[in-house]
């Protein structure tokens, strides 16, 4: 479409060029006019060149050759995750937020666990400069009892530099894509292509200033993930329960289960036990009839 657009300038031009040649025939001037006008064929060409650049530029080619061959800048992204033991919850957290106020950050998120059968626990994710991230690495130490950390360190030059240079090779094809929409001299129809595709290399240009800002942020902002988690208690202090304690407790509940289950059996059980006993004393009253009876005819056959 847009080699359209250019080839269509490129016949206006010969037009014009031809139109100037014309009357210079007709006198007889021949190889006698101005020399310095005589070769037409350098603006064709030139805007030949120019068409050929502008096709040939997209968003996504390759670094120029002098960034290539630069060294890609250091940029490293640090997360990490440590767990530590403390006595006190609260006191803990407290502490956790005071080390990252010190040392310039914030803390981004904070949650909270714990129950009757789990241990009290929080979970804090800080938001550290990338210079201060060693601080709070020691500031860690301080607050209770260090189980492990782990530090990761990702580096995201090489993912910059491509990112800039296509950035780059973008704005530059909008601005050539502008140029070429001032001109105007297709159809409506090239010009609206001309203009969507603009819109595609402005909407790629925004992708690529979101991921480059995005990057730098993450660089210029370390995350550290903490995990806070009081010790499993063993005896339960005053006013506490701890696991023989909850031992205990629950032993009484099973009792009182227990209980309660004889006593709803009941209503089966006692209809069931006054039946049989009824049955019992029956069959016990007829056995001695049946045993008395021989023995009061014996005298009456004499």
């Amino acid at each position: 479409m847009s080699r359209l657009l250019f080839r269509t300038g490129i016949a206006a031009a010969l037009v014009l060029v031809a139109a100037c040649d014309g009357p210079q025939s007709g006198t007889g001037g021949g190889m006698s006019g101005r020399p310095e006008e005589a070769p037409a064929s350098p603006p064709t060409a030139s805007v030949g060149r120019a068409a050929d650049e502008a096709l040939a530029v997209r968003p996504a080619s390759l670094p120029s050759q002098a960034v290539a061959d630069s060294a890609a800048p250091r940029m490293l992204i640090r997360t990490g995750d440590a767990s530590i033991e403390i006595d006190s919850l609260e006191a803990a957290v407290e502490q956790v937020r005071g080390l990252a106020e010190r040392l310039g950050g914030f803390v981004a998120s904070t949650s909270y666990q714990g129950g009757r059968d789990r241990m009290r626990e929080a979970m804090l994710e800080l938001r550290i400069p990338a210079d201060r991230f060693e601080a709070a690495e020691s500031g860690l130490d301080s607050i209770g009892e260090l189980e492990w950390l782990n530090v990761n360190v990702q580096d995201v030059g090489e993912e910059s530099v491509d990112l800039s240079a296509r950035m780059a090779n973008s704005r530059r094809l909008e601005t050539r894509l502008v140029e070429l929409l001032a001109s105007r001299t297709g159809k409506l129809e090239d010009v609206l292509a001309v203009e969507r595709e603009l819109a595609r290399v402005r909407e790629e240009i925004e992708r690529y200033e979101g991921r480059l800002r995005f990057l730098r942020t993450r660089v210029a902002m370390s995350t550290l993930s903490v995990r806070l988690h009081e010790p499993a208690p063993i005896i339960g202090g005053t006013g506490s329960t701890g696991v023989i304690g909850e031992a205990f407790r629950q032993a009484w509940r099973n009792f009182v289960a227990a209980v309660a289950g004889l006593i709803a059996a009941s209503g089966i059980l006692v209809p069931l036990l006054a039946v049989a006993i009824g049955g019992w004393l029956l069959i016990r009253r007829f056995g001695r009839r049946t045993r008395t009876s021989p023995t009061t005819g014996e005298p009456g056959e004499r």
